[in-house]
């Protein structure tokens, strides 16, 4: 296991690496049109690094084998590779990195990884809204 300290400064290069890609995207004029982009890639860096990174900052088969047990969605070796292969483009690539990450979602594709990290996004966000006491009833809401 990473020593805490050392799993920190890992994070925090990490981080600092992944910034420096969210920066050339933000110049980027293939994602000129693109709405709130700077918050959106807020938003994946965070999601991107709650993966586990093998040590060169990229998702590998087992991160992302994780990462999806995580979320209950338990795949086989087979459809993990099929998901990959969709991100990056290739069944050659083992790893997943953070430009293909962004690229994919911001990509018009809707690979399969797209489509659950954006779910998963949307369902952490109505747990958020639902977080309140529930409202009383009032006379008013009798039928």
């Amino acid at each position: 296991m990473h020593s805490g300290k050392a799993f920190g400064l890992l994070k925090s290069q990490q981080e600092e690496k992944l910034n420096g890609i969210n920066e050339a995207f933000l110049t980027d004029p293939k994602y000129e049109g693109e709405e709130d982009l700077a918050s959106k890639l807020e938003m994946f860096k965070k999601k991107y690094m709650e993966f586990d990174l093998n040590d060169k900052g990229e998702i590998d088969i087992m991160g992302l084998k994780r990462m999806l047990e995580k979320l209950g969605l338990a795949k086989t070796h087979l459809e993990l590779k099929k998901m990959m292969a969709e991100v990056v483009g290739s069944s050659s690539k083992d790893t997943i990195s953070y430009n293909d990450f962004l690229n994919m979602m911001l990509g018009k594709r809707n690979a399969i990884l797209k489509l659950i990290l954006m779910f998963e996004g949307m369902a952490k966000e109505e747990e958020q809204k639902e977080v309140g006491p529930p409202r009383r009833k009032t006379f008013s809401d009798l039928p």
